[in-house]
């Protein structure tokens, strides 16, 4: 028997079904899914030291699962002694099982360890059905050794859903419990 991740087979079983009775859509094919998530760090000061970029690609791998990539700038800014072609960032998506793996973690052991954390607020939604969030300190996951890292890093999430629409969107991402504020 092979793996599945419980809020895949939570979808599957009964968060589609829900959502297309609350939507009254004719077929499921038409039901919003999550389709990826992206984490992505931007690294201002890696243009004065390299280690960092190379600390950081090592915990957003430990976090996701997978390995990131590093972000190149893409053109010549004097002001901040940057050429193009240097790493300024990582990011890396993630789809399928990993993806559902990292929400799972997400959304019940990481948040929780936030300091003061009352929700989230339902404002980071773009109009497209996708929805943006920022962490201030990635050491919230239980993955990263708190005594080895030598910075702590912000980092920012993008649900990525199949709608187009921000209440269907939001909706999905309320059936997989998402802690969002109530205003």
């Amino acid at each position: 028997m092979s793996y599945r991740p419980r809020l895949k087979d939570r979808y599957s079983s009964e968060i589609a079904k829900s959502l297309q009775d609350k939507f009254g859509y004719k077929s499921n094919m038409r039901v919003p899914k999550l389709e990826k998530i992206v984490l992505s760090q931007g690294l201002g000061d890696a243009v004065a030291d390299k280690k960092i970029i190379d600390s950081a690609i090592k915990d957003m791998a430990l976090i996701a699962g997978q390995q990131p990539i590093a972000t190149m700038s893409k053109k010549d800014i004097s002001n901040f002694k940057l050429r193009k072609g240097m790493p300024v960032g990582v990011m890396v998506t993630l789809r399928g099982d990993k993806m559902y793996e990292f929400l799972d973690r997400l959304i019940n052991i990481a948040l929780p360890r936030t300091r003061d954390f009352r929700g989230i607020s339902p404002k980071g939604f773009d109009g497209s059905g996708n929805f943006n969030m920022g962490i201030k300190e990635h050491i919230i996951f239980p993955e990263i050794d708190i005594d080895k890292v030598n910075k702590i890093l912000g980092m920012d999430i993008t649900f990525v859903t199949s709608t187009d629409n921000d209440e269907e969107a939001k909706a999905l991402l309320d059936a997989f419990n998402f802690p969002f504020t109530k205003n």
